[in-house]
């Protein structure tokens, strides 16, 4: 999933259309508040066009007779009759075993818990060090404000302030399901709890309510209003009850 600020190997390949759509719009939505990176991004599309351009007067040459696929076809023809019997063994074999070991490693590979990226996300930018952000909140309003940009009738930002927790930054996510954010809460001594947003997928993979722990870090999640949600924070410091909000 890219994070923000883009790498430049994110935008080449935003350049080169490498990218998956989810990811298209998380970068097209950057490049609007970061004018001088979509300036910069617009040339490298403008150098790719005069590049296409250049190449195509190659196709221009004259033809090579000994390159007629007619040509080469017939030459082939004769020597391809005699491997195909083996190729079509193989081909079978390799499949059977392919077909046995993806089988096997259905059987064996354990299932993805829920709300795993927002544990991961955590562990990357709270747990180690500064988190990078791409918005720095103001209070809770300016990050609600920044939220609903992004996720259109989502359930409101959780109210931790009577546990001394406030929001102070987000941070843009990619994931498979789509577009997700990241919202980080802190208290007076320091302490970290964060507040995950993403879209259920195309199966619609909404969460009942519960609760997990794993690599020292539990996750409280639920799902409302479209999307599904997750506290993060550390197992030796609990989030505030999700009836809190």
């Amino acid at each position: 999933m890219i994070s923000l600020p883009p790498s430049e190997r994110d935008l080449h390949a935003y350049v080169d259309h490498q990218l998956p759509e989810s990811d298209r719009r998380v970068l097209e939505t950057y490049f609007a508040a970061h004018p001088e990176v979509a300036a910069q991004v617009q040339a490298w599309q403008q150098d790719a066009q005069l590049l296409r351009a250049a190449l195509g007067g190659a196709l221009q040459q004259p033809a090579n007779p000994a390159l007629d696929p007619a040509l080469i076809r017939q030459r082939i023809k004769h020597t391809s009759r005699r491997h195909f019997a083996t190729a079509a063994v193989l081909l079978i074999a390799v499949s059977l075993g392919g077909l046995g070991g993806w089988h096997a490693r259905e059987a064996t590979q354990p299932p993805l818990l829920p709300m795993t990226d927002a544990m991961q996300a955590y562990r990357l930018f709270a747990q180690n060090g500064i988190m990078p952000a791409d918005y720095q909140a103001q209070g809770s309003a300016t990050m609600q404000a920044w939220l609903d940009r992004y996720f259109n009738q989502a359930h409101r930002l959780p109210d931790l302030s009577a546990s001394g927790y406030t929001p102070v930054s987000g941070r843009l996510l990619t994931t498979d399901q789509g577009a997700a954010a990241m919202v980080l809460y802190e208290d007076q001594q320091g302490r970290r709890i964060s507040f995950y947003i993403r879209p259920p997928g195309p199966n619609n993979g909404f969460l009942p309510r519960g609760s997990r722990s794993a690599d020292g870090l539990q996750a409280e999640y639920w799902s409302g209003g479209g999307y599904n949600y997750a506290m993060v924070s550390p197992v030796d410091q609990p989030p505030p009850a999700l009836q809190a909000f």
